[in-house]
């Protein structure tokens, strides 16, 4: 469930989004466009930069997995990704200025959701793998 969390609350992001990036499209496959020219620059945080570097690690960790047939691995490594995310997602709670959506920056919120939109779709993809759910929200 600690895994299918992190993804209902990525998704969760992109609905709360709206409100100050109102041109962000419901539709996944929109929204993984427009997020894909997100302006990644932006992100500077210590936390933002080591989820980009978790999430980086994705394809290689799915080729050592395959290769020596340790799906085991994958399960770990997305479990890894959803505790960092769940963990910037707590530092945004403290800290207002870490938060996804930044109501007076929509450079920096575009940055951001494209941040989470790599980690939901990182997180998916792992969750297919495992014949696993990944739920839009959880209650």
């Amino acid at each position: 469930f600690y895994v299918q969390y992190a993804h209902a609350r990525g998704q969760s992001v992109f609905r709360n989004a709206r409100q100050v990036v109102p041109e962000l499209p419901d539709n996944p496959e929109a929204r993984r466009a427009l997020l894909a020219q997100a302006p990644l620059h932006h992100l500077t945080d210590a936390g933002e930069l080591a989820l980009m570097r978790h999430v980086a690690l994705y394809p290689h960790l799915l080729e050592a997995a395959a290769r020596a047939h340790e799906p085991h691995r994958v399960a770990y490594y997305l479990y890894e990704l959803a505790s960092e995310f769940h963990a910037h997602w707590n530092r945004g709670k403290d800290a207002s200025h870490l938060r996804f959506i930044i109501e007076n920056d929509p450079q920096l919120t575009l940055a951001r959701l494209g941040l989470v939109q790599g980690v939901v779709t990182v997180l998916a993809s792992g969750l297919c793998l495992l014949g696993v759910e990944a739920p839009q929200e959880m209650r």
